[in-house]
Formats: structure tokens, C-alpha cells, sequence
């Protein structure tokens, strides 16, 4: 841990820049791996206003593909985003052994950071959880961004584990998805973590507190307002970091309220036209109509209506 703890985290240069997307992965018709829509998913995503890509993360339904798949996906962002972008890949699993696996899959290719999330389902202590992500972090030598997600994982990171890790040099980022201000609070004010709000609703308050940005699903969809509600809040313009988190509300509720994010950020895609297809693989489905249809009402009501050409 850095000796220089309790920085103002919103104002500090972060390790994988402010805005950064939870990128879906394109498949084609018959499921496999769209490589051509990858590269040009990624590229798009650069050239509006993000900073960083997650690669693989539970949006890119990692979970369903095959590890030459999900290494193949990180070298295609990797070369077609080259220098201009962080690339940090999802290599999280419940299995140790298959995380570090990844992680060197990952660090072969030449990523700028690790996802790690916490181990699902098999649900371990917190000094498992400790043993967990120290074990990967010294397996690799690739900055860690710790995913802390108790709706998936079913357990937290406790703030007493975040002061262990944040011992590691290679452990710099938390994503938090749980929305406990107080503990993150707790856990900025005495380690030199980075916090990046994992819920695309909430990052407003989440950088009033201290964190440095947002890792995101919907900034799939609106990703010049999310870059000015982050440069805004930077600015300390509240005033229009405000009425931006306002104009966000429908285009969250779309996207992340009415059915999963990685199903509903395809279909929207494929409604503005940057993705020929909205594929996903079982057990994600596309949306029932009627849901098709309150996402469609979501976002003619918000404020990047017009970009919808295909909807």
C-alpha cells in the first residue's frame, strides 16, 4: 500500500482511466465468435469517449466461452485498440487454478489490467476470498481490478480483506457493485485503491464519494453523455453533472432495468446500428416483445432517441 492514503480519488490520475465499458461480445448467426464486429465494437467504443474496455467481463459473457475464445477476444481488442485505450480482461472465476490460467492467458497477450471477480457459488470465508485473489495477484505481475458483486457472488469483500490486498503492489482497482458507500468509504480512506462504480445508475454519488470513474454497460449505448458526466463531475461543474445524471435515468432503465445487461445492450446496439446482430448465448435469450417494447419506450423518451435507426 502507497504511504499516501485518503487522496481525493475523484481528482487522482487513474490507473485505467475514468470511462470504461463492460464490452459485450458480437457473435454471429450460428453463436460463434464475430471477429470482423469485435475489432469494430472496440474501435467504435474508443472513438466515443471511453478511456478503457473490460474485455471478457460477465457482460462479454465470458461464462459461456471457451478459453481460446475468450484469449482470441483479448488479443482482437488488444490489436485493433492498440495504445489508445486500456484494455483490462475478465479472468475471473470460482476456481483459482482456471483464474490464473487466464490471467496469464491474458498477460501473454499484453492486457493493461485483470478483472478479477470475486469466487461465486462456492461461497469462502474472507480469508478464502483473501487467499483467493493473493494467490493471483502473485501468479501474475499484470495490474488487478477486484470485482466485488454480492448479487453474483453471494458474498462481499469486507473492508478488513481490501486493507490485506491493498498490501499487494499489483492489487490498484476495486469495481464495486454493491453500492455500500460507507464501507467503500471506510476502505478508500486508509488504502490507495482506486474505486470505479459498478452500477451505471449510481455513478454520480459514487465519484461524490471518491472514486475515480465508472466501469459500465450502458455507456454501450450513451457513451458521449456518461464522458460528459464524468468530465463534469472532474470539472466540478455539479450543477451539470446533475442534469446529465438526469437524461441518463431512461437510457439506465433500459438498459440495465428491464432485462439483462448483456442481452439488452446487443439489442440496442442493433437498433443504432453499430452491431449487425444482437446474439447471445444460452441461457441468455433475447428480449420477449413486450420487453423489446418497454426498452424501445425507455429510450424514445430519453435523449439519444434519434440514434435508434433500426428500433
Amino acid at each position: 500500500m502507497a504511504e499516501n492514503v485518503m487522496n481525493p480519488g475523484t481528482f487522482v490520475n487513474p490507473p485505467f482511466g475514468r470511462l470504461l465499458t463492460a464490452m459485450v461480445t458480437p457473435f454471429a448467426q450460428d453463436g460463434s465468435v464475430d471477429e470482423k464486429q469485435v475489432a469494430h465494437l472496440a474501435e467504435y467504443l474508443i472513438d466515443n469517449g471511453h478511456d478503457g474496455l473490460i474485455v471478457c467481463g460477465t457482460t462479454g459473457e465470458y461464462s459461456t466461452m471457451t478459453d481460446d475464445e475468450n484469449e482470441r477476444v483479448f488479443a482482437i481488442v488488444k490489436e485493433a485498440v492498440g495504445d489508445r485505450a486500456s484494455i483490462v480482461a475478465g479472468v475471473g472465476s470460482n476456481d483459482t487454478a482456471h483464474t490464473i490460467e487466464l490471467a496469464r492467458r491474458a498477460e501473454k497477450v499484453g492486457v493493461d489490467g485483470l478483472l478479477v471477480v470475486t469466487p461465486y457459488y462456492n461461497k469462502p470465508t474472507q480469508h478464502g476470498v483473501y487467499a483467493h485473489f493473493s494467490t493471483v495477484a502473485k501468479a501474475t505481475s499484470t495490474p488487478i481490478m477486484l470485482y466485488d458483486i454480492p448479487g453474483r457472488a453471494s458474498i462481499p469483500i469486507a473492508p478488513d480483506t481490501y486493507r490485506r490486498l491493498a498490501e499487494l503492489d499489483n492489487i490498484v482497482a476495486v469495481k464495486d457493485a454493491k453500492a455500500d458507500f460507507g464501507a467503500a468509504t471506510d476502505v478508500m480512506a486508509t488504502t490507495d485503491l482506486h474505486y470505479y462504480s459498478g452500477d451505471d445508475g449510481l455513478t454520480l454519488p459514487w465519484m461524490a464519494v471518491g472514486a475515480v470513474g465508472l466501469v459500465s454497460v450502458t455507456a454501450h449505448v450513451a457513451p458521449m453523455l456518461f464522458r460528459e458526466l464524468i468530465d463534469a463531475v472532474v470539472a466540478q461543474d455539479l450543477v451539470s453533472a446533475q442534469r446529465i445524471n438526469l437524461q441518463l435515468v431512461p437510457i439506465v432503465n433500459a438498459t440495465m432495468g428491464r432485462a439483462p445487461g448483456a442481452v439488452a445492450a446487443k439489442e440496442i446496439l442493433a437498433w443504432q446500428g453499430v452491431l449487425g446482430t444482437p446474439v447471445v448465448r444460452l441461457p441468455h435469450v433475447l428480449s420477449e416483445p413486450e420487453v423489446a417494447e418497454a426498452i424501445r419506450e425507455d429510450l424514445l423518451s430519453s435523449t439519444i432517441a434519434q440514434t435508434l435507426k433500426n428500433a
